[in-house]
C-alpha cells in the first residue's frame, strides 16, 4: 500500500508530468550541461535528476552508467525539499547517509551538491547535482551560485522544451 502524499507533493508531482520529460531520449543541450557542471565543479558524476513518486530519474548524466535510483535513496529527494542548495561534504560521516547503499557501494558518494530546478510555479521537480567519491571539506559561495545557474539553465530549457512542444 502507498503511503498518502500530502497536497504539495501531489502538486509538486503534476507539475513534474506537466513538463512531459519522463523517460525521454537524451538530449545535447542537457548533456552538455552536466558535462560543463562536473567540469566546473571538479566532480566526477554530474546529473539532470527528475524525482517522481518513486524514483529519481536521470535526464541527462556524466560520469554515471545507471539511468534511475529508487527514490528511498536518493540525496535528491532531500535536495528538492531546499530551496537553496542541499551539500552533503562526506555522506560516509553524515547519519543520513551512512548506510545508504549508494555511499556504501558504487559509486560510493562522499561529496554531494545538489541544486533544485523550482518550476514557476514554485515546486522543486528535481535538481542539477553534482556527485564525487573524494569527500569536500567546503563549498564555496562561487561553486554554489555555480551549481545554482547550472540548475536555472536547466530549468529554462526544461519551460522551452515545453513551449516548443505546445507550439508544434
Amino acid at each position: 500500500m502507498q503511503p498518502v502524499r500530502d497536497p504539495p507533493e501531489s502538486a509538486r508531482l503534476k507539475a513534474l508530468a506537466d513538463l512531459n520529460i519522463l523517460d525521454t531520449t537524451a538530449e545535447k543541450v542537457f548533456d552538455d550541461i552536466v558535462d560543463a557542471a562536473a567540469l566546473a565543479l571538479d566532480a566526477k558524476i554530474a546529473l539532470v535528476s527528475l524525482v517522481d513518486a518513486n524514483r529519481q530519474w536521470f535526464k541527462a548524466r556524466c560520469g554515471l552508467d545507471a539511468s534511475e535510483t529508487g527514490r528511498d535513496i536518493a540525496f535528491c529527494s532531500h535536495a528538492i525539499e531546499q530551496s537553496e542548495p542541499f551539500i552533503i561534504l562526506n555522506a560516509a560521516c553524515d547519519p543520513r547517509f551512512a548506510d545508504n547503499p549508494l555511499v556504501t557501494g558504487p559509486p560510493y558518494i562522499r561529496f554531494y551538491a545538489g541544486a533544485p530546478l523550482i518550476t514557476p510555479s514554485g515546486h522543486a521537480v528535481g535538481t542539477l547535482c553534482v556527485i564525487d567519491d573524494e569527500p569536500r571539506f567546503g563549498v564555496s559561495a562561487r561553486e554554489a551560485s555555480l551549481l545554482t545557474a547550472f540548475a536555472n539553465l536547466v530549468m529554462e530549457r526544461l519551460m522551452a522544451r515545453l513551449s516548443q512542444s505546445y507550439a508544434a
